[in-house]
């Protein structure tokens, strides 16, 4: 039985004050504020090529595991990945139209929805952090300022760097999902390009400091460069294999598929298929840009003479890629940063539901500064992505076991509501124990850590199955449910209704139209920008040009790319 429903309701007095009750937050978001593919094209490019990829690029490095099981293991573990947001996150936020919080409430309760939301917010604020401390390792190397490896600041110039970076993310994460969208489609193509870029120039690099190389003539020169001095088979001896970084290709992102975070944005989606379009955040950034990083991580430490584990994102671009990456690696931990501040927003939006959701989202933005200041996410961020995916993912398996699994087992969706419960007994338990029993196996080192979150997530369900069995959820609740049912019809019209004024108000206003002539140039000088840069790299891949003389002429083209792409998204906002 579908969620939404198109058919108009009469509506009484008491109905519209019961609408006026409702917090928007609460409310699905009208089919007519749904988005085109390319905000969901960009905006997963521009949140998973980001500054992330350097960090776990190094970890691919010394993990110990040789080239062909890196590359395959990526591909098989963004594959599910994807599949995960396609076939399970996806269908349920366009059917709903809602965010996993709202949703959450419907199942779980008002009670229950404030304390993930408190947790769930506090962990995107430490994760978005962590973002904004990788852009501000990029402007330490500029100016020379020591790396920030204890949990506290040692320095006041990164305190401050921090507060600038930070706010300039929470002001472009208070605008909403459009402003979000449109910054990363801005950057999202210029990121893809500076990762292949940068992967070319580390092994030019690389080559010429390994004694008796020099230069790459062949494809199984890089393959003897690549097991020799990148992915070294057993060099770190942690034991890992293929399996793990399926593992954590596919379960590093859970928070976002698997835990329904992403619901907040699928839920403006038009079709249900945009769920696959993750794909393009996966393989460019989770599979391309890990593998080029490790590249770029492996030829820096070569450079500097010291351990890539010692070597922050920042020191990683710039030995590489000069200027040009330095800005690769501000601009990623931004295009990261927006739209985790913008899911923390939402989060606290249903705790502070009288407030500016504006305003909420900014001072969001305020407290994930303050803990930027902090650096303790950063130096442990692989470990702490999959705590982060153990805390979060039996909410997307309550959420999943309630929408899909009871309909067919013959139980009631929303029982805990139709019984007028404050706190879902069964499903907040069910959270506690699954992520209790999961750091119990994890204490007794009975599976690796990537391993877990997947673990947690089938525990939650099949507890949450049995208790709510137990608690009520094999009752009928006929009246409720039809009452319900109409209610929920009610919110729909309204919101198109207001939908629909709102944009009849916005058609009235005769925008500007855009100079298409304007519109015109500046992409095609954006694409040739890139172009350029690309031409240049494998120039310097076959010895034409040098290193440092292509460091310089990818800066420039960076500035040309960023001007002439803004004014040209610019253009093209009305669309």
């Amino acid at each position: 039985m579908p969620i939404l429903h198109a058919n108009t309701v009469e509506k009484s007095n008491e109905d519209e004050q019961l609408l006026e009750s409702i917090p928007e937050q609460d409310k699905p978001i009208s089919k007519y504020k749904t988005q085109k593919l390319r905000y969901f094209l960009g905006l997963y490019a521009g949140e998973h090529v980001s500054g992330t990829e350097f960090v776990v690029g190094a970890s691919l490095v010394v993990w110990g595991v040789g080239i062909g099981d890196v590359i395959l293991g990526l591909v098989i573990g963004n594959l599910l990945a994807v599949l995960s947001w396609a076939l399970i996150c996806a269908p349920i936020a366009t059917n709903t139209r809602l965010t996993v919080y709202a949703y959450l409430k419907k199942i779980a309760g008002p009670y229950m929805q404030k304390i993930y939301n408190v947790v769930n917010g506090l962990l995107f604020c430490c994760f978005s952090g962590a973002m904004v401390t990788i852009s501000v390792s990029a402007i330490r190397v500029i100016i020379g300022m020591p790396p920030q490896t204890n949990w506290y600041p040692t320095s006041p110039a990164f305190v401050l760097l921090v507060i600038v970076v930070g706010v300039i993310v929470s002001i472009i994460a208070a605008f909403g999902f459009k402003s979000v969208a449109q910054f990363s489609s801005v950057c999202a193509p210029w990121l893809l390009l500076i990762f292949i870029i940068g992967a070319i120039i580390g092994t030019v690099q690389l080559a010429q400091l390994v004694p008796g190389i020099g230069q790459i003539a062949s494809v199984s020169d890089f393959v003897n460069l690549a097991n020799q001095y990148i992915w070294v088979i057993g060099s770190d001896n942690q034991g890992l294999s293929i399996y793990h970084v399926i593992a954590y290709a596919w379960l590093s992102n859970m928070i976002g598929h698997g835990a329904l975070s992403d619901m907040a944005v699928l839920r403006f989606a038009k079709k249900t298929s945009y769920g696959f379009s993750p794909a393009v955040g996966m393989y460019f950034g989770h599979c391309m840009a890990w593998i080029c990083t490790s590249i770029m991580g492996a030829s820096s430490a070569m450079v500097l003479q010291q351990s890539i584990m010692q070597l922050d994102s920042g020191a990683v671009a710039y030995y590489t890629l000069g200027y040009a990456g330095i800005i690769a690696v501000l601009i990623a931990g931004w295009t990261t940063s927006n739209p985790n501040i913008y899911r923390a927003g939402l989060a606290f939006q249903t705790i502070f539901s009288r407030a500016n959701p504006r305003l909420v989202t900014f001072c969001t933005g305020l407290l994930m500064t303050g803990i930027a200041c902090f650096p303790f996410v950063f130096t442990k961020l692989l470990d702490f992505t999959t705590y982060l995916s153990i805390v979060v993912a039996p909410i997307g398996a309550i959420v999943v076991a309630e929408h899909w699994i009871f309909p067919k087992i013959g139980m009631t969706r929303f029982w805990a509501t139709y019984k007028g419960l404050k706190l879902n007994i069964p499903a907040f338990s069910s959270w506690i124990l699954s992520i209790g029993i999961t750091l119990v196996l994890n204490m007794l080192n009975v599976m690796h850590l990537f391993f877990l979150p997947a673990v947690t997530w089938i525990l939650a369900m099949i507890l949450y199955i049995g208790l709510a069995a137990v608690g009520g959820a094999r009752d009928k609740y006929p009246e409720e449910q039809a009452e319900d049912e109409r209610l929920t019809a009610l919110i729909v019209q309204d919101q198109d209704e207001k939908a629909l004024a709102e944009q009849a108000e916005r058609d009235g206003k005769n925008p500007t139209v855009p100079s298409r002539g304007i519109s015109w140039l500046t992409g095609v000088l954006s694409l040739v920008s890139l172009a350029v840069m690309l031409i240049f790299s494998i120039f310097t891949f076959f010895g034409s040009v040098s290193i440092d003389t292509f460091k310089t002429i990818a800066t420039w083209l960076t500035v040309v790319y960023f001007v002439t792409a803004t004014i040209w998204i610019r253009q093209r906002k009305s669309d």
